[in-house]
């Protein structure tokens, strides 16, 4: 039975006492049963699971003393917490007997009701922060199962497409094509892991940036429909989507915002079956614009429908039915939503009853601007790749071999170091137009390294490219100060990385 934090316990075999210090209590405000035997008190602990026993020492069958000791040892009832109370046991010996016997306070009676209430009150507020504490515990147990479950999930299908690619298995040419797609696939799906670990860590600690325009919210739906497609397609789901009309404008982060929509539309087609419908709608109001995402999935407890936003939560069918997850995705919607003045709920009729998640963002009805565009990364297509001599500073050997190896094979002339002091006699005399540097080197780190090349004639104008696992506001503030140009997050697309390399001036 789940403990109430309000619920007392009061043990006293002498009826008078008993009665007032009932009576006080309820006067305070709580639930309060009660017992006048040891033997009673134990069984109403086990039945009803009070948060605190009011545990006269004195009793006729079993001794208070001993009536704790039995408590604090059921593992059913360990967390109970025992305020002992004697009117004739007062001396000093017998309070540390009783401390020792596993009692959270003692009283000597006659007790004044202020005292009393105020040390129930306290002893309660003890009971509600350690029962904080376990419940964060269990949740934080639970939370680093399901991480090494979906993290490791990925590198099965990894492993096995680096042995397809292996040419002694004697793969066909679309074979090892698919390999190739899976280990993408794979490997895009742990760095959105990553990703939503790291904006719970950001938002939690309010270190989020919003980049703010006003925008037409009916292209950023279309921009998280496209991005979701392939998670809906792949388990037959047909997606309706259904908007107002007329021009719907938002003030927000369209990125951030774009977030919010796949992920409640990952979030239904996670849960619902194959071929089952998911319908997205958009509608406005004077005051408001509404984004609903609607399922015939496998529903909502309705014991769990309160707490679905919470971090890492996982409801109990879910869990065995789903395609997993961290429980991140509905906490990070409403967080984001409520970062730009809005607010999300769920609803749902019960488990195999489907679920409605609706958004809800406030209105502008006169936009300053039109819609800015999402993709502030749009580069030059058309630039023609010339040959790179490119430095590449990383202890991870297999990093820093397949990257060079992916480089020579697009013609740049590379070199590799796996320590910055290495790095830094090798950029003496190579001249690289491209440094990329990790930043958790040994002998000198990528700071340390970044700063030492701005400083050679040699190297000053080195193109400095960052490529860490560290990909925080501050690590990114953190390289722009040791001199860096950009700073890219392992594992970073190798299109981008080629991007930056080939904008790069030759000489």
């Amino acid at each position: 039975m789940t403990p109430d934090a309000t619920l007392i316990l009061n043990v006293d075999d002498n009826e008078g006492a008993r009665y007032v210090k009932s009576r006080v209590l309820r006067h305070a405000g709580f639930a309060v049963i009660e017992a006048a035997t040891g033997q009673a008190a134990l069984d109403a602990v086990r039945e009803h699971a009070p948060a605190l026993v009011l545990l006269d020492v004195k009793l006729p069958d079993i001794s208070g003393i001993d009536v704790c000791r039995l408590i604090k040892q059921d593992p059913r009832t360990n967390s109970t917490l025992i305020l002992q109370t004697s009117a004739a046991a007062v001396q000093a010996r017998d309070k540390i007997r009783a401390l020792d016997g596993g009692a959270d306070s003692y009283l000597t009676e006659p007790v004044d009701p202020a005292e009393l209430v105020a040390n129930v009150r306290a002893l309660l507020r003890l009971y509600a922060a350690e029962k904080a504490l376990r419940d964060a515990d269990r949740r934080k147990d639970h939370f680093l199962a399901t991480l090494a479950h979906e993290l490791r999930n990925p590198l099965a299908p990894i492993r096995n497409a680096i042995e397809l690619l292996d040419p002694r298995h004697g793969a066909s040419d679309a074979g090892r094509a698919d390999a190739r797609q899976i280990a993408s696939r794979q490997v895009e799906h742990l760095g959105r892991l990553v990703d939503d670990l790291l904006d719970v860590s950001r938002i939690s600690h309010g270190k989020i940036a919003l980049q703010m325009n006003t925008l037409d919210l009916r292209q950023i739906v279309e921009m998280a429909v496209e991005t979701s497609r392939p998670v809906l397609d792949a388990k037959q789901q047909q997606l309706t989507v259904s908007m107002t009309a007329a021009p719907c404008h938002i003030v927000g982060d369209g990125i951030r915002v774009a977030q919010i929509i796949s992920n409640l539309l990952s979030n239904s087609a996670k849960y619902t079956a194959v071929g089952g419908a998911v319908t997205l709608r958009l509608d406005a109001s004077n005051a408001d614009v509404a984004i609903s995402v609607r399922d015939n999935g496998i529903g909502i407890a309705h014991d769990e429908l309160p707490y679905v936003f919470e971090l890492f939560m996982q409801s109990r069918d879910a869990v065995k039915r789903a395609d997993g997850g961290l429980g991140i995705g509905l906490a990070l919607v409403r967080e984001l939503a409520e970062l730009h003045g809005g607010s999300v709920a769920a609803h749902s009729e019960g488990l195999g009853k489907g679920s409605e998640f609706v958004v809800r963002l406030p209105i502008v009805l006169a936009p300053d601007t039109d819609a800015v565009p999402l993709d502030n990364n749009n580069m030059d297509n058309e630039q023609i790749s010339r040959k790179r001599r490119v430095l590449i500073a990383d202890d991870n050997v297999d990093s820093a071999t397949s990257l060079l190896m992916l480089l020579e094979l697009e013609g740049h002339d590379v070199r590799v170091a796996h320590d910055g002091p290495s790095a830094l006699t090798i950029a003496q005399s190579f001249e690289p137009h491209v440094a990329i540097l990790d930043i958790g080197l040994p002998g000198m780190d990528g700071h340390a390294l970044a700063k030492a090349l701005r400083a050679q004639p040699a190297t000053a104008h080195t193109q400095l490219i960052a490529l860490t696992g560290y990909g925080q506001e501050r690590d990114r503030q953190a390289t722009t100060e040791a001199g860096f140009d950009r700073h890219l997050v392992k594992p970073a697309p190798f299109d981008e990385i080629l991007r930056e390399i080939e904008g790069t001036k030759a000489s």
